[in-house]
């Protein structure tokens, strides 16, 4: 807690800085919105039993031959060679993905979970799910810091937009002294109006738009199209009750 009795707010723009922040005395959000925690919250909306976030393709594949999950993943915006299924939130419709288990590899979301493991709990956010995840922010009454997964350890604009809206969400009953925090918000409340437009000078925008993936995009900054609280625990992903 700070000396207003509040918790902080921080936010952390990639995973290059999360050293510099007290993870141990912290719930994290890890925000990958294109596309890694779209997709998780998605999946587990849809009736996924849990998501297995691990960082190698190879892992991904042989626990997935254990347990006869669906293994998925991608680098770089591609299905990564040898596996399956992509990252896409609409492969994983309910017909599809109910009571079976996800095994996802990303290019930068899954390593930051792991970053992350002192964490006092891991949540998972997008703008599908941001409704769940700032209730539950707001009611858990803890330092919290938004953890942006980036584009290999450079900032991007999707996830500090994310990052933003939360803050601007819930800032009220939070101490945010934190120059991140408040850049991030700022960003947000100059895209607020049209935020798929803004993204449209992105990079990660003009990486997914040349696979002709902008309707990935369209659905990953729709606010509540999957609004579950995806929670890591015991190296998965479950839905909060």
């Amino acid at each position: 807690m700070t000396e207003s009795n509040k918790p902080s707010l921080e936010v952390c723009l990639s995973p290059a800085l999360l050293n510099l922040f007290d993870v141990k005395n912290s719930i994290v959000v890890i925000i990958d919105v294109l596309r890694a925690t779209s997709t998780i919250c998605t999946a587990l909306y849809n009736g996924a039993t849990r998501v297995i976030p691990v960082s190698s393709v190879e892992e991904c594949v042989n626990i997935g031959r254990a347990i006869g999950g669906i293994t998925a993943g991608e680098r770089d915006g591609k299905i990564a060679e040898g596996l399956v299924h992509g990252n896409s939130p609409f492969e994983y419709p309910r017909e599809f993905v109910e009571g079976k288990t996800l095994v996802l590899t990303t290019t930068n979301g899954t390593k930051l979970l792991h970053m992350a493991k002192d964490a006092v709990q891991i949540v998972t956010g997008s703008f599908p799910n941001i409704s769940a995840v700032c209730d539950y922010l707001v009611a858990q009454q803890q330092n919290v810091i938004l953890g942006c997964a980036a584009w290999k350890d450079r900032v991007n604009i999707e996830d500090t937009l994310f990052a933003g809206a939360v803050v601007s969400r819930i800032r009220q009953h939070f101490d945010v002294n934190c120059d991140s925090a408040i850049a991030a918000e700022s960003l947000y409340q100059m895209a607020r109006e049209d935020i798929y437009s803004f993204m449209k000078q992105a990079s990660h925008y003009k990486r997914l738009a040349n696979y002709g993936l902008e309707k990935d995009i369209e659905y990953c900054l729709t606010p509540d199209g999957a609004n579950v609280l995806p929670v890591f625990r015991n190296g998965e992903l479950v839905a909060a009750e």
